[in-house]
């Protein structure tokens, strides 16, 4: 039988003492093909622990730190483009940072188990947006039980909208 997921996989707040884990997991190419240049995302992510819109975590899998991921409200932005999303939807953005960790099937696990934590707190619905191009996440997303709901090109460029809402979580 495999492992109990709620135990497999950890979200941690991230902290001060994460910064440097994250420059270097942001300039390996599997993960910089897809995030914002190194400097640009610790900047952003450093404004993150400041401001309110987006909690960042550190993801471990079997307690190793494996990964970063950050949650969003789109209502809290007066401007953000998926405010056409139900109200009490979040939004996820994520990545594994270490290489010998990705293709593994650690993705989707990962996803699906934070996705149940939050629908276990009552958020009824969570969405992503990944690139159209980025075919190794929209099969994780996929897999993880989202679904596609539309193509647009958004401030973040662009995206596939995928959701999985609480009720289907079965």
């Amino acid at each position: 039988m495999p492992p109990d997921e709620s135990s497999r996989y950890a979200f941690r707040p991230l902290t001060d003492e994460d910064f440097g884990r994250i420059a270097a997991w942001l300039e390996r190419p599997h993960v910089a093909r897809w995030w914002e240049p190194a400097k640009d995302e610790i900047d952003r992510i450093g404004r993150h622990l400041i401001e309110d819109e987006v909690t960042p975590y550190i993801v471990s899998i079997e307690g190793r730190p494996a990964g970063y991921l950050q949650s969003y409200d789109p209502h809290a932005e007066a401007d953000h483009p998926y405010q056409d999303q139900p109200i009490g939807t979040i939004g996820i953005d994520q990545f594994i940072g270490e290489l010998d960790l990705v293709g593994l099937g650690h993705g989707p696990r990962l996803v699906a188990e934070f996705v149940r934590q939050r629908f276990e707190e009552g958020v009824p619905h969570v969405i992503a947006d990944p690139d159209p191009d980025n075919h190794r996440a929209i099969r994780a997303y996929h897999k993880a039980g989202f679904r596609i709901l539309d193509r647009r090109t958004s401030i973040y460029g662009p995206a596939l909208i995928m959701r999985r809402d609480a009720e289907d979580r079965d």
